[in-house]
């Protein structure tokens, strides 16, 4: 559950109130039958494929070298971006809970120092627990948010006087508007690529499927239910992330409570990214294990780097929406959808050919099926997202970018 539920969740209020309350519904549940299954074929194909550890070395083994480095690239950008919305997430969070304290600059600036410092923990298995810690706070922070907004009267952003929610059972967005809400709720299923170390490390990987079907049914009751529960109570007035919907004090204690589950993501995020450079940087070297000058220097210039990188994209892209639905379109569909039809097609197309049967036919055209909605998502979720953040630039006047404007609309 830790590689699911994470930033997407609090998006998926205001994707909902895009896409109106019934259409957010069927996409979410869509996608998560579409994504539950690309998640069973990871584990299907590392059981055909022993030596696959990564998303890089499955697309290594279909598609050659120059797969391993396209695929492995993609997943690199994959974390540093969203350890970037995660920076991004921290300093709305700081601004919410201090009501503006301070220019919202140097809170993204903090944010990045405090991703650096946690990242730079060398083992895993330590940052591990700061996983968990993280999925608990953000949890309980939705959850908090969630009761909060039916219990008072109206959203935090709604103007005074008498009020009434104004969510939609049918919406009718734009085009652009409306995949970029659609890829928004695939961000929120994009742990796929995490779960080949998983099933690498499971004691009896038979148990894989009935865990992974646990986890995703668990997971998106959850996600259906604060979506329609939050939207149907805030309406076009529901904020994003989602818990700045509720009143003031508890859009504060959220903020306060899901910090460290906004931090945890971004951590986690960075040192998987900076380990992989890392890794690379001095594979055949003594230096790779050993506590040398060069191992630790490499790997704290590996952190940094993706640090900084992760900093600039936020401070470049400060709209939340926005980029959670890039991350989702460009980045999201090219690492669960398309890798995961491809998976089935190479374990099952030559078997197929030899002896063709009715159930292989439906499986080819369910697997390229998911390979064409993952393309198509990924070229017309990206437009529209890349369409969201001009149109917030020039409602901005291009301000947004570095400003020390307020990002969590408390002030």
């Amino acid at each position: 559950m830790k590689t699911q539920i994470g930033l997407g969740v609090l998006s998926i209020p205001s994707a909902f109130d895009t896409l109106g309350l019934m259409p957010g519904v069927l996409c979410l549940v869509a996608i998560a039958i579409i994504n539950c299954w690309c998640s069973y074929m990871v584990g299907s194909f590392k059981l055909n494929h022993r030596e696959v550890y990564g998303i890089d070395d499955a697309a290594g083994l279909m598609f050659g070298p120059v797969g391993r480095e396209v695929l492995g690239a993609g997943f690199i950008l994959y974390l540093t971006f969203v350890a970037a919305s995660g920076i991004l997430g921290i300093s709305i969070a700081l601004n919410a809970i201090s009501t503006h304290g301070a220019c919202t600059a140097i809170f993204v600036a903090v944010a990045a120092i405090g991703v650096f410092c946690l990242a730079i923990i060398r083992t895993l298995s330590r940052v591990t627990v700061i996983a968990w810690g993280g999925l608990a706070c953000i949890l309980i922070a939705i959850l908090i948010v969630t009761i909060g907004v039916g219990v008072e009267d109206r959203p935090y952003a709604a103007p005074p006087g008498p009020w009434v929610s104004d969510y939609q059972i049918v919406n009718n967005p734009s085009f652009a508007d409306g995949i970029s809400a659609i890829c928004t709720l695939i961000f929120a299923y994009g742990g796929v690529p995490f779960f080949f170390p998983i099933i690498a490390e499971m004691r009896d990987p038979r148990h894989y499927t009935k865990s992974l079907v646990a986890c995703q049914t668990v997971v998106t009751v959850i996600y259906v239910t604060i979506g329609i529960v939050v939207y149907y109570y805030c309406g076009s007035y529901v904020a994003s992330p989602a818990l700045g919907s509720a009143g003031r004090l508890i859009k504060q204690i959220a903020y306060g409570i899901s910090l460290p589950g906004l931090l945890a993501s971004a951590t986690i995020c960075t040192h998987l990214a900076s380990k992989h450079f890392f890794v690379r940087m001095l594979r055949g070297s003594k230096h790779l294990v050993a506590n040398t000058l060069v191992h630790w220097g490499t790997w704290i210039g590996c952190v940094l780097g993706v640090a900084v990188v992760a900093y600039i994209i936020a401070s470049a892209i400060p709209n939340f929406d926005s980029l959670i639905s890039f991350i989702g379109a460009l980045l999201g569909t090219l690492q669960s959808f398309q890798p995961s039809g491809c998976m089935w097609l190479y374990d099952n197309w030559s078997r197929g050919r030899e002896q063709r049967s009715h159930k292989w036919a439906l499986g080819v055209c369910w697997n390229i099926f998911v390979v064409v909605c993952g393309t198509f998502l990924m070229v017309a979720g990206t437009y529209g997202s890349v369409v969201g953040i001009i149109d917030s630039f020039r409602t901005n006047g291009g301000s947004g970018v570095w400003s020390c404007a307020d990002n969590s609309n408390s002030v």
